[in-house]
């Protein structure tokens, strides 16, 4: 890898509920640590089929807006045809083409240039499986 690149994997707890986990401040410690004052790009990565990345205003109510609309959108029932796990689990792995499981975002000067409300947060419904990798690279 060049030397303007660094990445990093991460262990998340994101626990027994569906869940919207706020990664800002993992986000920002990499990037102290990995940017260097630089500006560049941050991409955030899950490895999962059923969790994605999303940018969204948090503590505010929007996180439990957002999984309500999942809800209504992807019902946990039995309409699904991937049919392992809890009952409804296959909504989880239709997830990721609604919510992704990446996002790049840019970095200047070191510091992630997000707007004053967006954080950037792992969208996890998946109550089966509280153990998670994200991959944090910084290119720049």
């Amino acid at each position: 890898m060049p030397e303007n690149f660094t990445t990093r994997e991460l262990d998340i707890r994101t626990g027994s509920r569906e869940t919207v986990y706020d990664l800002t401040r993992e986000c920002e410690s990499f990037l102290r640590d990995a940017a260097h004052g630089r500006d560049g790009l941050l991409n955030v990565f899950t490895p999962h089929a059923t969790m994605g990345v999303a940018l969204l205003e948090t503590g505010a109510g929007s996180d439990e807006d957002l999984l309500s609309a999942l809800h209504a959108l992807l019902p946990a029932d039995d309409r699904w045809q991937h049919r392992h796990g809890t009952p409804g689990h296959g909504r989880d792995h239709v997830l990721p083409a609604l919510v992704p499981p990446h996002a790049t975002l840019p970095v200047l000067a070191g510091h992630l240039a997000l707007g004053t409300w967006q954080s950037i947060c792992l969208v996890d419904t998946n109550v089966d499986n509280p153990h998670r990798r994200v991959r944090l690279s910084f290119v720049g």
